[in-house]
Parts: structure tokens; C-alpha cells; sequence
């Protein structure tokens, strides 16, 4: 039996051995590579879905951004309704009094405010205020030792804010 072992050792040469082992190395690196391509692709495939549900988030978010702002103004709108429908109801009425059309614009004019200021809009500019060029807008300047330095004199137009953004300035004539 030893001759016989013997005998194969002499018929496989050195050089067979040697490519066996190669072999063996080249298989486990075509493996290794093999692995690695599957790895990759497992993650170009993870990215792309990703991105498909980052594009589908966006389109989502855009289109319920623009919902809200729908549903904002309509129901912003949809408060003054009542006081166009007042209003039209003043115009029809021809054989009213002065009297009578000068408390229904004032009762319209008190329905307005009130829709205004449920909305979250605040008036502001008075007499005697303290001018602020970020919330009033002068027009006029007069000297009048009476007043105090950059006090407003008189009121033009009162300026509306909803919440700190102001809407519009209120145009006033300062003082001194």
C-alpha cells in the first residue's frame, strides 16, 4: 500500500498541485466577488426605492400643503358671506331712513370686525400711538408742542396684523 501511494505521488507532479490550489484560491475570489455583486445590487435596489419613496413623500406633502391652503381661504371666505349677504340685503331696502342705513352700515361694519378679528387679525394705529416705521407708514410731519417726539398726530389709515406679520402698515402724520 505505501508503494502504491508512492507510485501516485509520482504520477501527479508538482506543477497539477499547484494548479488545484489555484483553482481552489480562484473559486473562493470568483465567490467573494459573486458576494459582493449580490451585496451591491441589494443596496442600489434599497437606494432606489428610497428615493421613489422620498419623491412620493415630496409629491405628497406638496399636495397636502396646497389642500391646506385651499381649505384656509375657503373657510376664511366663507365667514364673510354673512356680511355680503347684509350688505345686499342694505342695498335692496330703498325705503329706508337715514337713520336706519346709518345703523345698518355700523351693524354691518361690527360683523366685518368680528369676522376679522375671529380670523386673528388685530387693528392697530392711534392717535397718540408712538410712530414705529416697522408698523406705520408717515405721510405728513407737523411741529406741535402739544404732542410728544414722534407721536402720531393723526390717523389716516389703521394698519391690520394677523398675529406679528403685518398686513398693512398704518399711515399716520407724526409729531415733532
Amino acid at each position: 500500500m505505501k508503494k502504491e501511494k508512492e507510485k501516485e505521488k509520482e504520477n501527479t507532479s508538482p506543477v497539477e498541485n499547484g494548479q488545484e490550489a489555484e483553482t481552489e484560491e480562484v473559486k473562493e475570489e470568483i465567490s467573494e466577488i459573486e458576494k459582493i455583486k449580490k451585496e451591491l445590487e441589494e443596496k442600489a435596489d434599497r437606494l432606489l426605492r428610497t428615493l421613489a419613496e422620498y419623491d412620493n413623500f415630496r409629491k405628497r406633502s406638496q399636495k397636502e400643503k396646497e389642500q391646506a391652503y385651499s381649505d384656509t381661504k375657503s373657510d376664511v371666505l366663507s365667514a364673510f358671506l354673512p356680511v355680503i349677504d347684509n350688505i345686499e340685503r342694505a342695498m335692496e331696502n330703498g325705503n329706508a331712513s337715514y337713520e336706519d342705513y346709518k345703523k345698518g352700515a355700523e351693524m354691518i361694519f361690527n360683523q366685518f370686525l368680528k369676522v376679522m378679528t375671529d380670523s386673528g387679525v388685530k387693528s392697530f394705529g392711534e392717535k397718540g400711538d408712538t410712530f414705529d416705521p416697522k408698523l406705520h407708514n408717515a405721510v405728513m410731519h407737523i411741529e406741535d408742542e402739544s404732542l410728544g417726539e414722534n407721536e402720531i398726530a393723526q390717523v389716516f389709515e389703521k394698519g391690520y396684523m394677523l398675529g406679528d406679520r403685518v398686513l398693512r402698515p398704518a399711515t399716520v402724520q407724526v409729531a415733532n
